[in-house]
């Protein structure tokens, strides 16, 4: 790790600042140096995808579709999120109490592969805890709020969540505190900036609005959106107290708990970088499957229903590029964070201030992640 005066004498910029961009100046400015941060958009995050999310840190169940370095990039990211959080003046919501998987009777053999592909996956990393399967009376004693409509499920322990929008707004505050020099509402090329040889490195952290960035003679669409509706909830008679997931025909529906009765509903991912309104066919299947799964949901008041696109790489898995010219100053390109974005977001961090330290990241090695060295480039990418 850093030491609080790695980055003294040093200057950076950072374009974009949605989640990994406010933590990565945050985190230099801690380390000493001088940091400018330009986003197009404001301090509320509106336009990031880091605000359409549920914010859940949840490696085990995220081990049946992604990578095994995704899953120790995320159990790596849990501990240094208590870290980060504690660390801010502003208060932000965060809980540990597990992941809860539901199924109804029909859907009973899914959720047999489902529980054996995470089985699997624990005897393969032994940093995860094996899921438990509850009858009856465990899962009246763990949710008791569900036990009309279930008898039986599956606990993931040592799960989390965070409240990304709290979360967003604390950064914001402690980016000011830290004299951050945040241009917000102000879009400008990182190309630009590399030219002015004051910074010792620029930093992009775009997201979606860095396509032409990612893009190549073989890999012209390399990096896309994936898009995902969501809706927020204020249910007082419902009393969930952890992260629930529905295994369902089509999709893993989600329903994340947050601070005083709001639920955060969500589950699609579409091959698309449509950002218009939700559709009526997602807000149906959302909202009938949260209905499902406690009927004083019945009586919640829609808050809030948004659509944002995830930025995604050809693989699914996120990467981080350094490149080196003459005359110009160094870059930093890291994207591809795809639905993972809050889980493995220290990680990525992590991976990218020893990149900007040291030339090489030994963390990235650490977590499985391929680090490939050509000339003045460095790639670190999720193997």
């Amino acid at each position: 790790m850093m030491t609080s005066a790695s980055f003294s004498n040093s200057k950076y910029a950072i374009v974009g600042g949605g989640l990994i961009g406010r933590l990565l100046a945050l985190a230099l400015a801690k380390g000493g140096a001088q940091v400018d941060l330009f986003d197009k958009g404001g301090s509320d995050g509106a336009h990031a995808a880091a605000r359409i999310a549920a914010a859940m840190l949840a490696p085990l169940a995220e081990s049946a579709i992604t990578e095994d370095s995704v899953v120790r990039m995320g159990l790596y990211s849990l501990p240094r999120w208590k870290e980060l959080i504690a660390s801010l003046t502003a208060p932000v919501y965060f809980q540990q109490e597990g992941t809860l998987i539901l199924w109804h009777r029909q859907d009973a053999s899914d959720a047999e592969r489902f529980a054996a592909h995470l089985e699997k996956n624990c005897r393969s990393n032994p940093n995860l805890s094996a899921p438990q399967k509850l009858n009856s009376e465990a899962l009246r004693e763990l949710e008791p709020g569900v036990t009309d409509r279930f008898n039986q499920g599956l606990y993931l322990p040592n799960e989390g969540q965070l409240d990304n929008r709290q979360l967003l707004d604390a950064l914001a505050v402690e980016l000011k505190l830290q004299k951050v020099n945040c241009h917000w509402h102000t879009e400008i090329d990182p190309s630009e900036l590399r030219k002015q040889t004051t910074y010792k490195a620029v930093i992009d952290c775009r997201g979606t609005g860095a396509k032409e960035s990612w893009s190549s003679g073989e890999s012209p669409n390399s990096l896309r959106g994936v898009r995902g509706e969501v809706i927020r909830l204020y249910a007082p008679e419902v009393k969930l107290h952890r992260p629930t997931r529905l295994i369902h025909p089509r999709y893993p529906i989600y329903i994340a708990p947050k601070e005083n009765d709001v639920y955060v509903v969500g589950a699609t991912e579409i091959e698309s970088d449509d950002l218009s309104e939700m559709s009526v066919r997602s807000a149906m299947e959302l909202l009938s499957a949260v209905y499902t799964v406690h009927s004083g949901f019945a009586e919640a008041r829609i808050l809030e229903m948004a659509t944002q696109c995830r930025p995604t790489l050809k693989n699914n898995l996120p990467e981080i590029r350094s490149q080196k010219d003459t005359g110009l100053a160094d870059l930093i390109l890291i994207n591809g964070l795809y639905r993972h974005g809050f889980m493995i977001s220290p990680a990525v961090m992590d991976c990218a201030l020893e990149l900007l330290e040291f030339g090489t990241s030994k963390t990235a090695l650490e977590l499985g992640m391929s680090l490939t060295q050509d000339n003045n480039r460095v790639e670190v990418v999720c193997a």
